[in-house]
C-alpha cells in the first residue's frame, strides 16, 4: 500500500542537523505514526514520503521553508522582567509559553539583564536545513475515528 492522503503511516526516523548532530530519533521509542496529508509532520518530509510504501527507505534534506521556516530576527525581542511573574532565576535557554497574535508560542530566553529578558519566538529549528533518514514501517487506511480527529490513534501517534 502506498502513502497517500488519509493513510496512517508508521516510520522509523533519525533527524540530523547540517553538522551531523542527531536532533531526534525514533530509535528506542518505536515508530512514529501520523495521518498523511493532514499537516501532522513538516511539509517537506510529508512530500518526500508521498507514494512510498512499507519497507521503503529515504534520506532527504528538507530546507527551512518546508520545515520550521526561516529565522525571523523580528521575533527576538526584549520583554520587561515584570512580565515574568513568579520566575525568579531566569537564565538563557529557559523556555516559556507566551500569547501572540498567532496564538500560544514557546519562546526561548536568549539574554537577561536587570530590566529585560530577551526572548526568541522562532522555532528552535527555524532556518536550519534538516536531514531525515526514514524507513517506512507500515501504511494502512485510517479509521473513520482517526479521520474525524485528524490524527493517528496508533502507538507512536496520539492514543486515546
Amino acid at each position: 500500500m502506498q502513502i497517500t492522503k488519509d493513510r496512517i503511516v508508521s516510520i522509523d526516523y533519525t533527524l540530523t542537523a547540517p553538522n551531523g548532530q542527531v536532533l531526534d530519533t525514533s530509535d528506542g521509542k518505536g515508530p512514529l505514526s501520523y495521518l498523511h496529508g493532514k499537516g501532522n509532520i513538516i511539509p517537506g518530509l510529508e512530500q518526500a514520503l508521498e507514494g512510498k510504501a512499507s519497507n521503503d527507505h529515504i534520506n532527504v534534506t528538507v530546507q527551512p521553508e518546508q520545515a520550521y521556516g526561516k529565522r525571523d530576527e523580528a521575533l527576538v525581542q526584549p520583554v520587561p522582567r515584570d512580565r515574568f511573574p513568579g520566575a525568579q532565576d531566569i537564565k538563557p535557554g529557559m523556555q516559556f509559553q507566551a500569547q501572540s497574535p498567532q496564538g500560544m508560542r514557546v519562546v526561548t530566553v536568549v539574554g537577561v539583564d536587570d530590566k529585560n529578558v530577551t526572548v526568541d519566538a522562532n522555532h528552535p529549528l527555524a532556518g536550519i536545513p534538516l536531514t531525515f533518514d526514514v524507513t517506512v514501517r507500515e501504511v494502512r487506511d485510517a479509521t473513520p475515528e482517526e479521520l474525524s480527529h485528524g490524527h493517528s490513534h496508533a502507538a507512536g501517534g496520539h492514543e486515546h
